[in-house]
């Protein structure tokens, strides 16, 4: 039996107001530090072997801030198979903005359409295609092994491997959403197989003045 822990990277300033990231290079703030923190605390009790991140520096930050409670010494390796989605000509903008030029279905569309082409970007189906490969040439062997691995990625990246992990249709993808700092926890057999789902929502505000005051 292992585990496959995913964790979305916590809160940015971008995040708050709407502005999407696509491959933009956007640190997470404090309250996403925060998020970081409440999401360790749930998984604490869990041994972790292996840590895989994006490149990006909000994943890695939001490593960094959950090892503040779970003291892990193992390495950390950043694949840019686990990358955001490329937003293309979308990148920096306010999504609120692109739904009054566009209209509330092609805008829908672009956010949470499965196969909806971005001009300059990659659609949902295009992020499963380099995310789904990585799972099972690089982590399925790692599962199959006994060994506990922790992902921490983004929202699109782990929506379309939550997708593979779940076989969730095409059709139905579009409303899969994971919080900021959310953790889902897969429990794998021996051969590879899901056989448990556990998804641990954090709330870091009761926690957040014994973190600001302990773990600076």
């Amino acid at each position: 039996m292992a585990y496959l822990i995913l964790v979305r990277h916590g809160l940015t300033d971008w995040n708050k107001i709407g502005r999407w990231h696509g491959r933009s290079d956007i640190s997470i703030n404090e309250e996403g530090r925060l998020e970081a923190r409440a999401a360790a605390v749930a998984i604490e009790n869990l041994k972790i072997d292996k840590v895989y991140t994006s490149t990006l520096t909000r994943t890695k930050e939001t490593f960094q801030e959950m090892n503040k409670v779970l003291n892990l010494v193992i390495p950390v390796s950043a694949s840019p198979a686990l990358d955001e989605r490329d937003y293309g000509i979308y990148t920096g903008r306010i999504k609120w903005d692109v739904e009054k030029e566009l209209g509330k279905e092609k805008f829908w569309l672009i956010r949470r359409g499965w196969d909806f082409p971005i001009p300059g970007g990659e659609s949902l189906k295009q992020v499963y295609e380099r995310v789904v490969p990585f799972f099972e040439n690089d982590l399925l062997p790692v599962l199959k092994n006994g060994e506990n691995i922790l992902i921490v990625s983004s929202g699109n990246t782990l929506r379309a491997l939550v997708k593979f992990l779940e076989n969730i249709p095409d059709d139905k993808v579009a409303s899969l959403h994971l919080q900021f700092g959310e953790v889902y926890i897969y429990t794998f057999d021996l051969d590879g197989k899901v056989i448990k789902k556990e998804v641990k929502r954090h709330n870091y505000k009761p926690l957040a003045e014994w973190f600001k005051l302990g773990l600076q």
